[in-house]
């Protein structure tokens, strides 16, 4: 019903119209007694074979919502019912920001990909915060973290600790994401020293807590395997707990879509299909390279049962979906964790 009815209708919006529309439907229809109970029978399927323990954390299954999808933790407890087994909330700042003028998201049909640079448009952690405490459902939610455009990067470390703070008792893991191609200057955090101090100052607050929880980093898929190699030993070094690979691309030379109208929509990273090749590939290396010393989770162009498996196979523990559900559905999770339950089997 997605591909032949929904999705029409939704691509008849421009891309942000129709995300908020999404949104404001999903919050809506959802919380009819009926309706939910209607999605939950439809999306459903739990098994002990699809449970992951990953850093401590005990997940139902191994495939979640990357970040992006729901910024300000609005729709948790209504995509719990589509059967993620992991939501990451975010990217969340210290203050609201509005993020980057619009138009700031834009579909490739021909790639089955996006191009954003939203810019981490959020209404600020402190309106996450309330909205987590109202939350029903027992799904573990991932923190992502960032900073206002208008920090620099000298100060940026207060940024990421005011957000751990604010955040730490309503998530269950945090991700440190210094790769979006969409902030200026903010992708100069991957760099080995500022990345080093950003990830201890990180660490040591996090390790103060009664209750510390699981650090990771999200990284871009633009980095040179000496760069790769660099996270390897940072993550070594500072005990952070895993790596989240990877982020959108800001490489456009594997598009079919028309060069002309790639150019004319300007900057913004990719997503999609054409990132599945490349995120594969960086989850293998670090996974080797590493001698699987930490947990990954792969994102990516994950558009079937046998792109996640793909995943898996190159070494990532979970896996997040989120371009993919734009254009496959919500039901893809299902058929994921099918797929899944088959591989498993065999």
């Amino acid at each position: 019903m997605y591909k032949s009815l929904l999705k029409p209708l939704f691509f008849l919006k421009k891309p942000e119209d129709a995300h908020h529309f999404t949104v404001d439907l999903t919050r809506f229809s959802f919380n009819f007694p009926i309706v939910s109970s209607i999605v939950r029978a439809s999306f459903k399927l739990d098994d002990p074979r699809l449970e992951r323990e990953v850093f401590g954390l005990k997940f139902k299954n191994p495939v979640g919502l990357a970040a992006g999808f729901d910024k300000d933790a609005k729709l948790i407890d209504e995509m719990a019912m589509l059967g993620f087994g992991f939501i990451e909330i975010g990217t969340l700042t210290p203050k609201p920001q509005d993020g980057n003028p619009k138009p700031r998201l834009f579909r490739l049909p021909q790639d089955e990909a996006l191009i954003n640079r939203m810019g981490f448009n959020n209404g600020g952690v402190l309106a996450a915060v309330e909205r987590l405490k109202k939350r029903k459902s027992d799904v573990l939610v991932g923190g992502n973290i960032g900073k206002n455009k208008n920090t620099p990067n000298e100060k940026a470390v207060d940024d990421y600790l005011i957000c751990l703070d604010a955040l730490h008792p309503y998530v269950d893991y945090f991700v440190v994401n210094v790769s979006s191609p969409n902030t200026p200057n903010l992708r100069d955090l991957q760099e080995k020293e500022p990345l080093k101090a950003l990830l201890t100052a990180v660490k040591t607050a996090n390790d103060s807590k009664s209750h510390p929880k699981p650090i990771l980093l999200k990284i871009a898929p633009d980095l040179t395997d000496g760069q790769l190699d660099d996270i390897i030993e940072i993550v070594r070094e500072t005990n952070i707990d895993g790596v989240i690979a990877t982020n959108t691309t800001i490489d456009r030379s594997q598009l079919q879509t028309d060069k002309n109208e790639v150019e004319a929509i300007g900057a913004g990273g990719v997503s999609g299909k054409v990132l599945k090749k490349r995120s594969t590939e960086v989850i293998r290396y670090l996974s080797e390279k590493s001698n699987k010393a930490f947990p990954i989770i792969g994102v990516g162009g994950i558009y079937s049962p046998e792109d996640a498996i793909e995943k898996l196979e190159a070494g990532a523990s979970l896996v997040q979906v989120y371009s993919g559900m734009i254009y496959e559905g919500p039901g893809l999770i299902k058929r994921i964790k099918k797929g899944l339950l088959a591989y498993f089997s065999r």
